[in-house]
Formats: C-alpha cells, sequence, structure tokens
C-alpha cells in the first residue's frame, strides 16, 4: 500500500485546486467578436426595430441573459426545423453567438442604438 507523506498530499491538493480555479466561474471572457458576427447582430436589431418591438425584445433579452447558453443548445437541437424558415449557416452562427455571455449585451445595445432615431423620427 502506498504510503502518503504530507508534502504528498499537499502537492496533490495544490494540483486539485489549481485544476479547479475556473471550473465554476462565472465571468465572461472577454473576446471581440468578428466582422461577419457583428453584421449578423446589426441585422437582427434592425429587423427587431422595424417591426418597433425594440422594447419588448430588450426587455426579453435582459432577462434571459443569463440563460443564453441554454437558449443555444436549444436552437442546436431545433436546428434541422428552423433551418427550413432559415438558412443552416445563419442558424449555426446565431447559437454559436448565444453560447457567449457578451452577445446578449451587444445586441441589446445594438437594438437601443438603432431604435433611439426611429423614435425621435415618430415623435
Amino acid at each position: 500500500m502506498a504510503s502518503f507523506t504530507k508534502a504528498s498530499l499537499t502537492e496533490k491538493w495544490d494540483r486539485v485546486r489549481a485544476g479547479l480555479a475556473h471550473a465554476f466561474s462565472t465571468r465572461a471572457e472577454v473576446e471581440t467578436l468578428a466582422h461577419e458576427e457583428l453584421a449578423l447582430l446589426q441585422r437582427i436589431a434592425d429587423a427587431v426595430v422595424q417591426r418597433r418591438m425594440a422594447a419588448p425584445a430588450v426587455m426579453f433579452l435582459e432577462s434571459l441573459g443569463p440563460m443564453s447558453f441554454l437558449g443555444s443548445q436549444a436552437l442546436h437541437f431545433f436546428a434541422p426545423i428552423i433551418e427550413l424558415a432559415f438558412s443552416a449557416q445563419e442558424v449555426s452562427q446565431v447559437a454559436a453567438l448565444l453560447e457567449r455571455r457578451d452577445t446578449t449585451v451587444h445586441l441589446i445595445a445594438l437594438i437601443e442604438a438603432a431604435s433611439t432615431p426611429q423614435e425621435m423620427a415618430a415623435r
């Protein structure tokens, strides 16, 4: 039977702690969006504003922002059905974007920026 010394147990415990240091982290890593991703988000924001759904969309995105990863997984699951109405490439792009936490914040900012000029013109 292997003998355990205090030094060997401490070393093993330090390796386990180092391995699990970021396992349950909720801090989002900051990644920049590619040009194609920004263009897709802008098209989504423009479509929302054009349909005059900016306020409900912003409220929906803010309330479900923390669960965006689950939404992306549902989008992957329902992709065969959704691809009947939308292109497969855009569905997979949106699903990949929803996996990142900062995407919903960026989309909210784009919707608010696009809706502000339209609200001014309506007055």
